[in-house]
């Protein structure tokens, strides 16, 4: 049984920081009716009470010291308003209140452009091609490690806001294209810095294990297992830097092999970091199952995951990530398992996967779209995998929805009905983003 509005009242309504009344509000809370465990094969809901999104109508909002500390409907709070001054009310005048969403899965900091070879690609270029010439992730290694940290921080930071002012109020930030420690270093510095001046949440995610870099190459022979091993010098160093939150591979036959990440995750695990993983994008090589073993935050991308492997990663609790827009830019045929991820009751999230090679993505509200039209989601499915399943793939639990006790981490729009912010392509209803308790002045 959900909790009521008035199952939720404080002792004093006159004493928060900040109130919002007139509200619609989709907290992709359990308290509000919003069903995690919902019998998508029958497109029917096991919950008596399921209410989609968790919406409430007509609602309002306490807010104290960053967090949610109160919520209930507009009419409670309307014999109260007189204790506040114009400054502390906000009117969201009948319009929509999510989450602050979240972009669980970038690489936003990274150095350079790809534009050509996007562009070569379209004038028949293979990938072969591009490498030959020095293209494809070796490009953006290289344009990384160049760049000065003043630099990086100025070509991401045009990435970030793109993301802030579609309501990312979280974002995940990678680093790995760097392959070395001075660059790794610098990656996650920029991502600190860029969190710290733009009052967003920022997780940090080690990388290293992303490709072989050209030093560790030859017409010979690769080093994989030589430099494996100094990624796992490398993560104690940076993790005692405070740069580290998480801990992630690239697990495909292109990459490194599931043995190799395991020691990487036996190094994460030492030190009691989360790990995640880049798995099943191009073939099925076990490497969910690994996550799953570790307990890991999220397996990401997933198109050749397996039946047996999400099975583990319902046991352990682990999302998926599911990423349309490399689907897209790759001209992917083979789709995510959905129905089997619905049928294990495995909870699914949305993200932009930005980067300069397969996914030059800087809109969440666009990757929410693609999650619908090309992976067959539903508007409530890529909503809340940008919400509340985005934080658990961070490993946020206060954050992601809207529920007494979690961070006042909010998003305002202008639209008739949540499945606007899936339906829409190209237009932004943002009206105003609320990150710990207080509103931006500039959107």
């Amino acid at each position: 049984m959900t909790n009521s509005p008035a199952q939720m009242l404080g002792d004093d309504l006159t004493s928060f920081d900040h109130i919002i009344i007139n509200a619609n509000l989709a907290t992709f809370s359990a308290h509000y009716g919003f069903d995690s465990h919902t019998d998508k094969k029958n497109n029917e809901s096991t919950a008596i009470d399921n209410t989609p999104y968790g919406q409430l109508e007509n609602a309002a909002i306490g807010i104290k010291a960053g967090k949610i500390a109160w919520m209930g409907t507009h009419e409670q709070m309307t014999p109260h308003l007189a204790s506040y001054q114009d400054h502390q009310i906000t009117d969201a005048n009948g319009h929509w209140i999510t989450p602050g969403l979240i972009d669980c899965h970038t690489h936003i900091v990274y150095g350079g452009n790809r534009s050509n070879e996007f562009e070569a690609r379209l004038h028949g270029a293979s990938y072969q091609d591009i490498a030959a010439q020095g293209g494809g992730i070796v490009a953006t290694v290289s344009a990384t490690r160049e760049a000065s940290i003043e630099s990086l921080f100025a070509q991401s930071e045009k990435r970030l806001l793109a993301l802030i002012k579609e309501g990312v109020t979280s974002i995940e930030i990678k680093s790995g294209y760097g392959l070395d420690l001075k660059t790794e270093r610098k990656m996650l510095t920029v991502a600190r810095n860029l969190g710290e001046k733009y009052n967003i949440h920022v997780s940090t995610t080690y990388l290293a294990a992303h490709a072989l870099p050209p030093e560790y190459q030859s017409h010979m022979q690769d080093r994989a297992d030589d430099y494996i091993e100094q990624v796992c010098e490398w993560l104690p160093i940076l993790h005692s830097e405070g740069l580290v939150d998480a801990v992630d591979g690239f697990c495909e036959n292109i990459a490194f092999s599931t043995a190799q990440i395991k020691r990487v995750f036996e190094v994460a695990r030492s030190l009691g970091l989360p790990v995640k993983l880049h798995s099943e994008q191009l073939s099925d090589i076990g490497g969910s199952a690994l996550v799953a073993e570790y307990q890991g935050l999220s397996s990401d991308h997933l198109e050749h995951l397996s039946e047996d492997d999400i099975k583990k990663m319902a046991a352990s609790n682990t999302v998926a990530v599911l990423l349309p827009g490399a689907f897209y830019t790759l001209r992917d045929t083979k789709l995510p398992p959905i129905d089997a991820l619905r049928k294990h009751q495995v909870p699914m999230a949305i993200s932009t996967d930005c980067n300069p090679g397969t996914s030059p993505l800087t809109s969440l509200l666009l990757a929410m779209n693609m999650g619908c039209t090309l992976f067959y989601l539903t508007p409530e499915e890529v909503l809340a995998g940008s919400t509340v399943y985005a934080a658990q793939a961070l490993g946020l639990t206060n954050k992601g929805k809207i529920e007494v006790g979690c961070d006042a981490d909010l998003a305002l729009w202008d639209i008739t009905r949540p499945a606007d912010l899936a339906y829409q392509i190209g237009l932004n209803p943002i009206e105003g983003i609320m990150s710990q308790g207080k509103w931006r002045t500039k959107i």
